[in-house]
């Protein structure tokens, strides 16, 4: 469950910028929307590997 946290924390000090730009947004935008879709996908693959 460290993932959603690397995702959102601690990659911050180097996404925290307004160039680049990724499909017109600001690099920062982008990476909190994919760390957001990609949290539930963590939390389910740590849910199907407790149930082992």
């Amino acid at each position: 469950m460290l993932v959603p946290y690397v995702l959102y924390l601690g990659v911050l000090p180097w996404v925290n910028r307004v160039h680049p730009v990724v499909l017109g947004l600001p690099l920062l935008f982008v990476w909190l929307l994919g760390a957001t879709l990609l949290t539930p996908v963590a939390v389910w693959l740590t849910r199907r590997g407790d149930r082992r």
